[in-house]
């Protein structure tokens, strides 16, 4: 989805940098810490969520994130679709509601964390399931496959501002303070002038024109803004620790979300 969004700054990078920047595009928020700790990956965007497990197993070294006039930042959504009798968390008791992954921030920590004292305990008071992304949140909701979903709120703005989905079909029924979006960062090992071109070529990009400028023109995102993770990442750390998330290998494994098979006919 992002690749032709990136191919500017990619240009850009491999201008400031010196070296030839190529996409990865990777299955799963695990493939890409695993591509990371295994040399394969240098420089990435990792989710909220998972960034944390980027630092603790992969040595990621996170120093920006996108920003704009309105600040940084997104929101937890838990939307519904208009037709549901769905009005408040509580009513979400004997739902089918779409998670996103198990690392994912908005989509499953989050509420996690924040629901038990909103009157429902996700697993135990509704059915929880993993959709894959919040785009597959969001469609499944807007199509009636899902009761509702946890969703971040720049993701159903860009949907909604495409015409992928329409706003008014869905019902956002609670939404939590702003956590950071995706963050953006280098492994550990690179030489340090190398990692101080590729923080320089983030800083200075100019975003007037280009492709990510009208992917992310619904959350009015127009740079990258400097952070460090022990600030930034301090409520999501908060949130994982409540939720007893290790940052181990095999935690790393529940990442991966596994596929339906299709049935044959």
């Amino acid at each position: 989805v992002y690749e032709n969004v990136f191919t500017e700054f990619m240009a850009y990078l491999s201008e400031k940098t010196g070296k030839k920047v190529k996409w990865y595009g990777a299955e799963s928020y695990a493939a890409q810490v695993e591509a990371m700790r295994s040399g394969r990956l240098h420089v990435a965007g990792i989710s909220t969520g998972p960034t944390c497990f980027g630092v603790n197993l992969a040595g990621y070294v996170p120093f920006a994130i996108m920003s704009g006039p309105k600040g940084f930042g997104y929101k937890l959504q838990l939307i519904t679709h208009k037709k549901s009798d769905i009005q408040k968390v509580s009513d979400l008791k004997g739902k089918n509601v779409a998670h996103v992954t198990p690392s994912s921030n908005s989509g499953n920590q989050a509420p996690r964390a924040l629901f038990k004292d909103l009157g429902v305990e996700p697993d135990k008071d509704y059915k929880v399931t993993y959709s894959g992304k919040h785009d597959n949140s969001i469609m499944g909701v807007a199509n009636m496959d899902y009761d509702a979903a946890p969703v971040a709120s720049t993701v159903l703005d860009r949907m909604a501002d495409k015409g992928v989905v329409n706003a008014d079909d869905l019902r956002i029924i609670w939404e939590s303070d702003p956590f950071p979006t995706t963050s953006y960062g280098y492994v550990h090992n690179l030489h340090p002038d190398l990692a101080r071109n590729i923080m320089y070529a983030f800083y200075s990009f100019d975003w007037t024109g280009t492709a990510l400028s009208k992917e992310f023109q619904a959350n009015k995102f127009d740079q990258f803004l400097p952070i460090t993770y022990m600030d930034y990442w301090k409520v999501i750390r908060t949130i994982q620790k409540f939720n007893g998330v290790v940052y181990s290998d095999e935690a790393l494994k529940g990442m991966k979300v596994k596929k339906k098979k299709k049935k044959k006919k």
